[in-house]
């Protein structure tokens, strides 16, 4: 739903920029175009509604139908209110447990941000079915070994997924930026 959101939002945006860009530039032009625009088009309704007048109020009530069923569908999407993101687990007796990835998020920083040279952490954990999928912003100081830091910040994090939370791991992806070096003063 974000891609058609921006794509929508792109839309518009551009639109409207067109529109006033054309207004402000050539306001005489835009102003009798509107004009002639709304002639024809009354006038055309008009011949359309006394050629045959019922057919205009049924082509009349399926746009209405049509726009109102569309656009509270896409209303009612972006406006729901979202359940949390939940991982399935099973444990080997047989009973489950619907787990947050919110809670996962929370294990996660409080585990990884404990390790040495790590400045911050953001998780951004998502579900699939019995699947974690997990992609950690890291935030660490610049002297760092990135692959030694990087492998460790994966074993720690498929520890407390698999290990302490029972879970399974997916995807995991660790994004690495460096904290600024601190200036030193001579």
């Amino acid at each position: 739903m974000n891609a058609f959101n921006r794509i929508i939002t792109l839309l518009l945006i551009l639109t409207v920029l067109l529109v006033v860009v054309f207004g402000a530039v050539f306001p005489t032009a835009a102003m009798e175009w509107i004009g002639h625009s709304a002639e024809r088009w009354s006038s055309y309704l008009v011949r359309w509604e006394t050629a045959s007048r019922y057919l205009y109020v049924l082509i009349r009530i399926v746009i209405v139908v049509l726009a109102v069923a569309v656009l509270g569908l896409l209303l009612y999407l972006e406006l729901r209110l979202r359940r949390p993101g939940t991982v399935r687990l099973l444990t080997a007796e047989g009973s489950t447990a619907a787990i947050t990835t919110d809670a996962v998020s929370q294990r996660l920083v409080y585990h990884v941000a404990r390790l040495a040279d790590v400045v911050a952490v953001a998780p951004h954990v998502t579900g699939r079915g019995r699947l974690v999928d997990v992609v950690l912003d890291l935030e660490t100081r610049p002297e760092i070994d990135v692959p030694m830091k990087t492998d460790e910040v994966v074993a720690v994090a498929r520890e407390v997924i698999e290990e302490c939370m029972g879970l399974q791991l997916g995807k995991i992806n660790v994004r690495i930026k460096h904290a600024p070096y601190a200036e030193e003063f001579a």
